[in-house]
């Protein structure tokens, strides 16, 4: 029993955890909240006092054939007076929880946003881009429902069900407790349908969550699928995740429906109940028929606010979810992280001296990636780093942009341990182009920049001319006023990276890092890459991973990694003399496989 109440109870926590924390994005509209329930007062007092003044007008005028037309006149301007009222209340109070609900959402919103930032590159690992995408879109929209028709139906309904029975009680006391026998049943309904619907809303948002994370992988792999011809694999796997989809709403409604047609029913019943009562206590004399037509006007109206609310369940169980879901995004906390601003060094005039002291990384507790590496860069020398995939090198670079953080040892840079370093600060000095750098959906001066407008359109051009960019991008139709698609789509590998070199002219970054930026490249691109790397490479202390042995030849030295370990060092003439592993792989790089295969166990050794 007591395993059972455990997952209740954690829930039960969580969903705590999760309202206070929304509570603390509603506290500062409080006084619009105010404003919300005054208007949600003033329109309900309107409303329910429309069908006391039929009574009065049957009771005091009709049943007793008064002729007053007059107050019969009264009565009719009263009635459209309230009914004008109602609507002008109910006006305001929905545009007020409409400012305040997309007030709080989008506030929420931007600090998830900003929140997901700040996560190291350990929590992209081992998290779908579809579910963030899914938070940040989905379930702060669901949060935006809350405030507009789960809050609104909770202050009105509620408030509604009190003056009902206020007013109920004033007309006959008897009839009033006659109904409340109600309770008790539509106490008992939620109770057994509340659990249920809650597994299935969540099962439903999880199966969505993942047919948006599947849309997601292959929208980003759609070249490696269409190259497989994986089209129609990929369309029977959506459509397997669509049908689980389809079949956990169709699940979700069947359960709504039923728990909303169950009130339904009780309204019904309840009608009729009170109908056959109050019809005796009027031929008996017992009450006038002015207070039965109000008290059945007013049960009906009893049961449809309990209505609305209980129709707004599922809103609520969804927005329950999706504030569980943000507040675990939020509950994240960044695995590399800086310390206490006083406990931070201020960087000087950085030379670009890197020292990998004794470091040990594994990107898993039990399996080490780099293993006691000892490595110490000069200022101002450009490093090749070479070796077969798995050998450690990429993650050596993760470690020095502090992507993540070393199990064992230290990276200095001019002798300042990277973690005493704000990552704002170390991300400047570092310059990073990968193999496919990234392009944003925008214009090409903006991608040169970074969107940053403090600096100039000239230096923006000026970077382009040093790395021979200006040329290809003076041939565009709009200049650097181009417009490029997401990824920069439209335009080749090589100009892709000509744009990404632009960019560490521009930022002017003391330490730059390729991380096997020539990989994709043809022969004739890679050249006119080589001579932009020579330029960007100047005054600046430079690693490049290669992917081909060509493009670190004139290297200042060049480091062979195999398993998370320096195996060779030296410069191009040195490790060719040394016929080691750096000879197999250049050997290997020009096609001269004969040699290479008389050797099986050196290269076997390599990978």
């Amino acid at each position: 029993m007591s395993k059972r109440n455990k997952p209740d109870a954690q829930s039960f926590k969580e969903a705590g955890s999760s309202f206070r924390f929304l509570a603390s994005y509603a506290k500062p509209h409080g006084w619009t909240f105010a404003g919300v329930v005054a208007c949600a007062l003033l329109g309900i007092a309107a409303d329910l006092f429309q069908p006391y003044l039929v009574k009065i007008a049957i009771d005091d005028n009709l049943m007793i054939g008064k002729n007053d037309y007059r107050a019969i006149v009264m009565i009719c301007l009263f009635y459209a007076g309230l009914s004008l009222s109602s609507l002008f209340f109910s006006y305001l109070q929905n545009n007020l929880l409409q400012f305040a609900g997309q007030s709080i959402v989008a506030k929420i919103r931007k600090d998830l946003f900003a929140h997901i930032f700040k996560q190291s590159m350990s929590y992209y690992d081992r998290t779908p881009s579809g579910s963030l995408i899914t938070h940040v879109s989905s379930d702060t929209e669901t949060i935006n429902t809350f405030f507009t028709q789960v809050l609104l139906s909770l202050v009105r309904d509620s408030m509604t069900l009190v003056f009902i029975i206020v007013m109920m009680y004033h007309l006959d006391p008897t009839l009033t407790l006659y109904s409340m026998i109600v309770i008790p049943i539509i106490v008992l309904i939620a109770v057994l349908f509340r659990k249920y619907i809650r597994r299935t809303y969540q099962y439903a948002r999880t199966q969505l969550s993942q047919m948006v994370a599947f849309t997601a992988e292959n929208l980003s792999g759609m070249h490696l699928i269409q190259a497989f011809h994986q089209e129609k694999e990929q369309m029977d796997r959506f459509a397997d995740k669509n049908m689980s989809y389809l079949r956990a709403n169709l699940r979700e409604i069947r359960m709504s429906v039923m728990f909303n047609r169950s009130f339904d029913i009780l309204g019904n019943l309840s009608v009729a109940f009170i109908t056959w009562i109050g019809g005796i206590a009027v031929f008996d004399k017992a009450i006038e028929f002015g207070v039965l037509y109000a008290f059945i006007t007013y049960i009906r109206q009893f049961f449809q606010p309990i209505n609305n609310i209980t129709q707004q369940w599922n809103t609520l169980q969804s927005t329950t979810v999706s504030l569980n879901r943000i507040w675990t995004v939020f509950s994240a906390q960044p695995e590399v992280s800086d310390k206490a601003p006083e406990q931070l060094q201020p960087l000087p005039d950085i030379q670009g001296e890197i020292h990998f002291n004794h470091v040990h990384f594994g990107y898993l507790q039990d399996s080490e990636v780099i293993s006691d590496l000892e490595l110490h860069i000069r200022p101002g020398e450009m490093i090749g780093i070479v070796g077969t995939t798995g050998a450690g090198k990429s993650s050596l670079i993760s470690l020095l942009c502090r992507f993540y953080d070393v199990q064992k040892g230290s990276i200095l840079l001019d002798g300042i341990d990277i973690r005493d370093i704000a990552q704002a600060d170390l991300h400047r000095t570092i310059g990073l182009v990968q193999q496919e750098p990234y392009l944003y959906a925008g214009s090409i001066l903006d991608n040169v920049r970074m969107f940053d407008e403090a600096i100039s359109e000239e230096q923006v051009m000026e970077a382009c001319r040093l790395v021979g960019a200006d040329a290809l991008i003076s041939r565009m139709k709009d200049g650097y006023a181009t417009r490029i698609s997401e990824r920069g789509s439209g335009l080749s590998a090589g100009e892709r990276q000509l744009i990404s070199f632009a960019r560490i002219i521009v930022f002017q970054p003391k330490v730059l890092i390729l991380d096997e930026a020539t990989a994709n490249l043809d022969s004739k691109t890679e050249q006119l890459i080589q001579e932009a790397l020579h330029i960007v490479a100047e005054g600046r202390t430079t690693l490049v991973i290669a992917h081909r042995i060509s493009t670190i030849m004139n290297a200042d030295r060049i480091i062979v990694m195999s398993q998370g370990r320096i195996v060779e060092e030296g410069n191009h003439a040195e490790l060719l003399a040394q016929q080691g592993y750096y000879e197999q792989l250049y050997l290997h790089s020009q096609g001269h496989l004969a040699h290479a295969e008389t050797e099986p166990n050196r290269l076997s050794s390599l990978g």
